[in-house]
C-alpha cells in the first residue's frame, strides 16, 4: 500500500522540460515557484549590490585617485560598461552550449568573487602609495593601474557569465505550458526587478558614501562581501530548483540545428520554394505577408538539396526564423539605450558642481542621487502591477494588458522625453554659472540644488520598469527554450553596445569640438563645457531610433506559445 508521500507523488503534475537536482521529472508542487524564485531573486539583489557598488562611482574614482580627464574617464566607464553588458553573450553561449545555467551561475561567481577582491587589493595599494608619496610612485602607479583594470575586467567577465544565467534560471521555474504559471512568470520579471533595484539603491547610499567619505578599497571590500552571501544563498535553494531537461549534447546542437537551417537555405538559394507545399503552413498563419520577403529565403531550407541533401525540419526553421526576426527590434534597442549611459558619468559628474547640501552640515555624494532611480522603480512596478495593467486589460480584453512590444516603445518614448529634460537643467546650471561669475572657477560651487536633478533619475526609474523589462521579458520568451540565456543576452548585449557606441560619440565630438583651442563640449571645466548639446543629440537620436522600432514592432510576428 503506497505511503502518503508516495500518494502525493503519484497525483503530482510535472514540468515536461523540467527536471529536479537528482535529474527526475519536477514535480509542480515540490520544485520551482515563487518559492525557488525568491532564492535567486535574493542572489540578483546581492551581484546587482556589488556590481553598483563599482559602476555608480567609477567615474569619480578614475578622475580623482587614477587623476583621468573627464572625457578619458568617461570613455573609459562606457567602455568597461559596455564590455560588461556585452559579456553575456559569451556567458549565455557556454550555459547553453556546455554547462548549464546552474554551473555557469557558479562558476561565475567565483571569478566575480576574485575580481572584486583583487580589485580592493589594488585600491588599497594606491592609498598606500599616496599616502607614502615615494619617489617611484609613477612606476608603482602604472603596475597597480595595471592590477586595477585588470581586476575590473575580471568583474566584468564574472558578471557576464552570471547575469544571463541568473535571470533565465530564475524564469525557468514557471512552466511556460501553465496559463497560470506563464501569467506568474511575466509578474516575476516585474518583481525580479522591483527587488533588484532595492539592492542597487542600498549601494547607491551605502557603498558611495563609504568610497566618498571614508575609503576606497573598504568601498570595494563591502561589494565583494555582498558577492560572497549572494553565492552561498544560491547553493541554499538547490534541492528547490528546476533544472531544463536535456544534456550538455543536446544543447549543444540546438546551435548546430539552427546553423544548419542558414547552410542549407544558402545551398538552396537557386531553388523555387513556390513549387514545393512543404513550406505552406510555415508562411501561411494568417500573417504570410509579413514574413514573406527576406525571412522566405530561410524557408528554402525545408527543400531537399542537390544530391538528396537532407531537408531541414519545419521547427529547426522556425527557431532560424525567430532569431532573425529579433535584429530589427535589437538593432533599434541599441540606438534608443544610448541615453542610459550617461546617468553614471555626466549625471555623476554635473552633480559635483553644484550645492548638494540636503541638511545643514550634511552633503551627499552625487552619485548617491542614483538612488532615485531604486525609489522610482521601487513606485513604478506596483504601480504598473496593481494599477496600470488590470486598467490596460480592461481596455484591451487581453490578459497581458499591453504587448512586450507596446511595453518596450513606451519606454522609447519616456528615454527621449529624458533627454530633453536633462538638456534642459543642464542648461539652467550653465546660466547660473554665468549668472553668478563662476565660468571660469570650476572648483567653486554653483548656486543650483542637485535636488534639479532628481526629475531624471526619477524618469530613469521609469524607463528601466517599461523598457528595460520588456526588452528582457520579449527576448526572453521569442527565443528557442534551449537558447533562453542568449536571449537574455542579446537584451543585455544592446544596452554594452549602446555603452560602446556613447563612448565613441563622446571621443569623436571631444575631438571636433576641442580642436583649435575650442571648447569642447566635454571640457574638463563643465561650466565652459556644453554637455546639453550632447543630450539634445542624444534626444533627436532616440526619437529616431523610436520611430524605425515601431515600424519593425508593427512587421513582428510573435511565437506561438507552443513553439516557446
Amino acid at each position: 500500500m503506497a505511503t502518503p508521500e508516495e500518494e502525493v507523488a503519484l497525483l503530482e503534475d510535472y514540468v515536461s522540460d523540467s527536471v529536479d537536482h537528482h535529474g527526475f521529472p519536477a514535480g509542480k508542487l515540490s520544485t520551482g515557484g515563487w518559492r525557488s524564485a525568491w532564492y535567486i531573486i535574493g542572489v540578483e539583489v546581492g551581484e546587482r549590490f556589488a556590481y553598483f557598488g563599482i559602476a555608480s562611482n567609477l567615474i569619480t574614482y578614475l578622475t580623482g585617485p587614477l587623476g583621468q580627464s573627464t572625457a578619458t574617464a568617461a570613455v573609459n566607464v562606457n567602455t568597461w560598461s559596455g564590455t560588461a553588458s556585452m559579456l553575456p553573450v559569451l556567458g549565455a553561449f557556454i550555459a547553453d552550449a556546455y554547462l548549464g545555467r546552474y554551473h555557469t551561475i557558479v562558476v561565475a561567481s567565483l571569478i566575480y568573487i576574485l575580481g572584486l577582491g583583487l580589485l580592493t587589493l589594488s585600491a588599497f595599494l594606491i592609498l598606500i602609495r599616496i599616502s607614502e608619496q615615494r619617489n617611484d610612485t609613477v612606476k608603482s602607479f602604472f603596475w597597480v593601474n595595471i592590477l586595477f583594470f585588470c581586476s575590473l575586467y575580471m568583474v566584468a567577465i564574472g558578471q557576464g557569465g552570471h547575469k544571463p544565467c541568473v535571470q533565465a534560471f530564475g524564469a525557468d521555474q514557471f512552466d511556460s505550458g501553465d496559463s497560470k504559471e506563464r501569467i506568474s512568470r511575466g509578474s516575476f520579471f516585474n518583481w525580479w526587478f522591483m527587488t533588484l533595484s532595492a539592492g542597487i539603491t542600498l549601494s547607491f547610499l551605502v557603498v558611495v558614501y563609504v568610497q566618498d567619505n571614508v575609503s576606497w578599497a573598504l568601498g570595494f571590500g563591502i561589494p565583494c562581501v555582498f558577492m560572497v552571501m549572494a553565492l552561498a544563498l544560491f547553493l541554499l535553494g538547490r534541492k528547490t530548483y528546476r533544472y531544463p531537461r536535456g544534456n550538455h549534447k543536446e544543447k549543444k546542437n540546438a546551435f548546430a540545428r539552427i546553423g544548419r537551417v542558414f547552410v542549407a537555405a544558402y545551398k538552396n538559394r537557386k531553388l523555387n520554394l513556390s513549387d514545393s507545399g512543404l513550406s505552406q503552413g510555415l508562411l501561411e498563419d494568417g500573417s504570410s505577408q509579413k514574413r514573406k520577403g527576406w525571412l522566405e529565403f530561410l524557408a528554402k531550407a525545408l527543400l531537399s538539396g542537390e544530391g538528396g541533401a537532407e531537408a531541414c525540419s519545419i521547427k529547426d526553421v522556425e527557431d532560424a526564423m525567430a532569431l532573425v526576426r529579433l535584429i530589427p527590434i535589437w538593432i533599434t534597442s541599441v540606438i534608443s539605450t544610448i541615453p542610459y549611459a550617461q546617468y553614471s558619468t555626466f549625471f555623476t559628474k554635473q552633480g559635483v558642481t553644484v550645492d548638494r547640501k540636503i541638511l545643514p552640515g550634511l552633503e551627499i555624494p552625487p552619485a548617491s542621487f542614483q538612488s532615485f532611480i531604486g525609489v522610482s522603480i521601487l513606485i513604478s512596478v506596483p504601480t504598473y502591477e496593481r494599477v496600470f495593467l488590470p486598467l490596460a486589460r480592461y481596455i484591451t480584453k487581453k490578459p497581458f494588458g499591453i504587448t512586450m512590444l507596446q511595453r518596450i516603445g513606451a519606454g522609447m518614448v519616456l528615454s527621449s522625453f529624458n533627454m530633453v529634460v536633462a538638456a534642459l537643467v543642464e542648461m539652467k546650471r550653465l546660466e547660473t554659472a554665468k549668472e553668478y561669475g563662476l565660468v571660469d572657477r570650476p572648483e567653486a560651487t554653483v548656486p543650483m540644488s542637485i535636488w534639479w536633478f532628481v526629475p531624471q533619475y526619477l524618469l530613469l526609474g521609469m524607463i528601466d520598469v517599461f523598457s528595460l523589462v520588456g526588452t528582457q521579458e520579449f527576448f526572453y520568451d521569442q527565443v528557442p527554450t534551449e537558447l533562453r540565456s542568449i536571449g537574455l543576452a542579446l537584451s543585455l548585449s544592446a544596452m554594452g553596445l549602446s555603452s560602446f557606441l556613447s563612448g565613441m560619440l563622446i571621443t569623436v565630438i571631444d575631438w571636433v569640438t576641442g580642436k583649435d583651442g575650442g571648447d569642447s563640449w566635454f571640457n574638463t571645466n563643465l561650466n565652459r563645457a556644453h554637455v546639453d548639446y550632447f543630450y539634445w543629440l542624444l534626444a533627436a537620436f532616440t526619437a529616431v531610433g523610436f520611430l524605425a522600432f515601431l515600424f519593425f514592432s508593427r512587421l513582428y510576428v510573435y511565437r506561438r506559445v507552443d513553439q516557446v
